[in-house]
């Protein structure tokens, strides 16, 4: 009898990883987590790893994407949004980002343009090459309630601290009203006060 790589019907830790995986194995791995909710899977490089998605992640991701949605509909920008969709280059990376958009149109692109994840374990340095693989221009991090943006220079990720993409969005703001969401359990509130502040100052 064969052991499996990986036993789905077992309670899984927040974060599991394990090295030394082929891609094979790590599609076998993946094709049985398909109707299990509640987990992400990533690889690069023979590394595999599985995240246990929590209530909080989904709270922040929920209300970072509804902002968001508030914010291209009132200044008018053209998005594309395709949410958790796997990246994947075949035998060396697989990310699923929380969040995802091709920003100003998807002709010519093969992957979105910018990816964002609500992180609550470390590793973003890592995280991040897996999106080089795609050439995703822009990632951004939600972590420890605060926001981390990069962008792709030159084959590089380098910190910054406004998007190039959306230079008006005021990032304070959009931070404040998701933890209102977490922390008040309000979203309503977090919506309101989001689009005030935006029609204030636009």
């Amino acid at each position: 009898m064969t052991t499996p790589l990986l036993d789905k019907s077992t309670p899984q830790p927040e974060q599991f990883v394990r090295h030394g995986l082929t891609w094979q194995q790590f599609k076998t791995i993946q094709a049985s987590f398909e109707d299990v909710p509640g987990v992400r899977l990533s690889y690069l490089d023979g590394t595999f790893e599985l995240m246990t998605i929590r209530e909080p992640h989904e709270v922040v991701s929920t209300i970072l994407g509804v902002l968001l949605a508030l914010y291209f509909a009132e200044i008018g920008i053209n998005v594309y949004g395709t949410g958790s969709v796997t990246l994947e280059a075949v035998e060396s990376a697989s990310v699923e980002p929380d969040l995802s958009y091709y920003v100003g149109g998807t002709e010519g692109k093969d992957y979105p343009d910018l990816a964002i994840e609500v992180v609550y374990t470390s590793g973003n340095t890592k995280k991040l090459e897996k999106y080089k693989r795609f050439g995703v221009r822009e990632v951004w991090f939600w972590e420890n309630e605060q926001l981390f943006l990069y962008r792709l220079q030159e084959q590089e990720y380098e910190q910054i601290a406004q998007s190039e993409f959306f230079p008006d969005l005021n990032l304070a703001l959009l931070l404040r009203c998701s933890l209102i969401h977490l922390r008040e359990k309000n979203m309503t509130q977090a919506m309101t006060e989001f689009i005030k502040e935006i029609r204030v100052n636009n």
